[in-house]
């Protein structure tokens, strides 16, 4: 297993960005396809970006265009970049990893029982 940590949450308002980082303790970081996803009060847990482990990805449709995924296997971390965030984009961030054993290096996932690895999460709180 991995042990996943996720930090730079925090306040900000309509139109800033954050980025966040999940830093990777434990097993091999780079055999591991990886995850973002966030959960809002009364709300079920869903799918906002992943990444392969040789850099592919996707991203849901609400953060398209606005968010970016990437990964440095040298730092064990991966990066969710977070731009013109909208009051929507509240909500608790969790990061997750993705063994997938047996599948290619371009194996990604946006499902969300396919992680068996997750952090704590991180609160990201955007003002109107």
């Amino acid at each position: 297993q991995v042990q996943l940590v996720e930090s730079g949450g925090g306040l900000v308002q309509t139109g800033d960005s954050l980025r966040l980082s999940c830093a990777s303790s434990g097993r091999t970081f780079s055999n591991y396809a990886m995850g973002w996803f966030r959960q809002a009060p009364g709300k079920e847990r869903e799918f906002v970006a992943a990444i392969s482990r040789n850099g592919v990805t996707r991203y849901s449709s609400s953060v398209k265009g606005r968010f970016i995924i990437s990964r440095d296997n040298a730092k064990n971390t991966v990066y969710l970049q977070m731009n013109s965030l909208k009051p929507e984009d509240t909500a608790v961030y969790y990061c997750a990893a993705d063994l997938a054993l047996g599948s290619s290096a371009y194996y990604i996932s946006d499902t969300r029982d396919k992680y068996e690895n997750w952090g704590q999460g991180t609160q990201v709180t955007v003002s109107s």
